[in-house]
């Protein structure tokens, strides 16, 4: 089993910064991809930015420049970095990882997510 846990959200006024921690633990071999969510109250949940285990990445037209998806492997953790916040990131944000174990294969596991405001 895989726990995941993220943190780092709160409220922050518009062009502030806010960094998210994805903490990944349990029983795995290998993490692959860890991918960041965001969800809005009443909209689709949508993909931010998403890190492979070779460190490629990927982001959301609307946050390219101003997000940025980073992981530390030893720590099994990723982070995003969200810089020039608006008020249309507001969301809770959740953490998809993609673990590998020899029992299971790959499999996705969530996390519980961590809300962000942006407002003045």
């Amino acid at each position: 089993q895989v726990q995941v846990v993220e943190s780092g959200g709160g409220l922050v006024q518009p062009g502030g910064s806010l960094r998210l921690s994805c903490a990944a633990s349990g029983s795995f071999f290998k993490i692959n991809v860890m991918t960041w969510y965001r969800q809005a109250p009443g909209k689709q949940r949508e993909l931010v930015a998403e890190i492979t285990s070779t460190g490629s990445t990927k982001y959301a037209t609307s946050v390219e420049g101003r997000f940025t998806i980073s992981r530390d492997t030893a720590k099994n953790t990723a982070y995003l970095q969200m810089n020039s916040l608006k008020p249309d990131d507001t969301a809770a944000y959740y953490c998809k990882t993609n673990a590998y174990d020899w029992s299971t294969g790959s499999r996705d596991y969530w996390g519980q997510g961590t809300q962000v405001t942006v407002s003045s």
